[in-house]
């Protein structure tokens, strides 16, 4: 079997070059973009320099660009058996130092023994106001990500490295409800805090992309000369912007309403949630301006949406009901066809939606006007009290609040029928 290795897997930066052990992703070794653009950005990448030459520069440079520290970490757990990769890092999670006795060096310098201190402009303070505005809006929050901003997403190459492990296909409402879970944990008061469990699950994510990372770039499946390397640096920072910005803009859109100081910490907690996630800051967001700009540079950087892009997003699409537990056909079907559809095709636009074969609207006019007079009459119903309100109950069924929620266990498999439970 032909290896692929990742550029940090060939030639491994200097110690000088690598970011510190710890939770941030700090700085990462930065390739030529010039010299090292994958093919399937060249056509986006010019474009793009014509735009904002830095920006692009900088975006395709992160398309070779994964998680040394991280990387380094699942490639020296490699060998251990899930069940005590689970206990090792569960260990690291509670600062357990007798549990990480016996881990590898790696693995205690990440979590105790090389701590780094939080960034210079983390501002915990400002958090609040983004936490209230998504305790206010939680349910367009939410159908805003399903509808519009996974897909924003997913209709770029980050696709590929879904639809290659088949992790949308056999766990696609599992994944939802777990974005859901991960998005309720960073906005609850002291989630992000050290013991916080949306702090816990945002660094569970960077263990899970390295080590998906690694599987692909194993696999005779991965074309790194044309797409670069598997879950990059770039795609992490193109999706955290996306989850800040085009999240409050298509909530919007969907009626939810924000102050500006509720838009800026509404960032602030994404912001940190992606550094936790091991997004280096020279491809992480700033504020919502930078988010926007990085949306749309790394927009135009992409290719056009491939066949793997609208697998993925229709298959997001026709997942939707079923988180929501909606499981009878033909009721899932008709919500998929007069709701989900129209309402994300109005968020993301025509030409996009085009592009991933979405159905064209049949009779379906102003979808998202006429969502935000159901949500108002939902509301209405609820403050007379003649139907529940969709609140954080609501929430909590369409998230995944269960004990494999939190399982520290990394996939064995590139492919996901064939890995163990994770």
């Amino acid at each position: 079997m032909t290896v692929h290795r990742t550029r940090e897997q060939a030639d491994p930066p200097s110690s000088l070059d690598r970011p510190p052990p710890w939770r941030g992703g700090g700085s990462s070794p930065v390739p030529d973009p010039v010299l090292n653009a994958p093919s399937a950005y060249v056509d986006g990448y010019s474009k793009a320099r014509g735009v904002d030459r830095e920006a692009a520069d900088n975006y395709i440079a992160h398309t070779l660009v994964g998680d040394p520290v991280m990387d380094a970490l699942v490639e020296e757990l490699s060998p251990l058996p899930q069940r005590q990769v689970h206990e090792f890092i569960q260990a690291g999670m509670n600062e357990d130092r007798q549990g990480l006795q016996n881990a590898p060096q790696l693995l205690r310098d990440f979590f105790i023994d090389a701590p780094q201190p939080d960034p210079d402009w983390l501002d915990r303070d400002a958090f609040g106001p983004g936490i209230r505005a998504f305790q206010r809006n939680s349910v367009l929050v939410l159908s805003a990500f399903v509808t519009g901003v996974l897909i924003d997403g997913f209709s770029t190459l980050i696709s590929k490295s879904f639809v290659q492990t088949g992790r949308i296909f056999d766990n696609g409402v599992w994944r939802l409800k777990q974005n859901n879970r991960h998005q309720m944990e960073i906005f609850l008061p002291g989630g992000l805090k050290r013991y916080g469990e949306g702090w816990k699950l945002s660094v569970r994510i960077r263990f899970v992309h390295a080590q998906v990372r690694r599987l692909l770039a194993q696999s005779e499946e991965w074309e790194h000369d044309a797409w670069g390397v598997p879950i990059s640096a770039a795609h992490l920072g193109y999706s955290i912007a996306c989850f800040a910005a085009r999240t409050v803009k298509h909530s919007q859109s969907l009626g939810a309403r924000y102050t500006a100081e509720e838009r800026a910490g509404f960032h602030d907690v994404w912001r940190y949630a992606g550094y936790l996630m091991g997004i280096p800051e020279t491809i992480l967001f700033s504020d919502e301006s930078h988010a926007l700009h990085m949306y749309r540079i790394g927009s135009i950087c992409e290719p056009p949406p491939t066949p793997d892009a609208i697998i993925m997003t229709n298959a997001l699409i026709n997942s939707a009901p079923l988180v929501a537990n909606i499981t009878d056909p033909v009721e899932r079907k008709k919500l998929v066809s007069r709701v989900i559809y129209p309402i994300s095709r109005a968020l993301v636009g025509n030409t996009l939606s085009n592009q991933l074969n979405f159905p064209k609207d049949k009779g379906v006019l102003f979808p998202l006007l006429a969502y935000r007079i159901d949500q108002r009459i939902r509301a209405l119903k609820a403050l007379i009290g003649k139907e529940g309100p969709q609140n954080f109950s609501t929430l909590l069924e369409a998230s995944a609040y269960d004990d494999a929620g939190l399982s520290y266990r990394l996939p064995d498999h590139v492919h996901d029928e064939r890995s163990g439970k994770w």
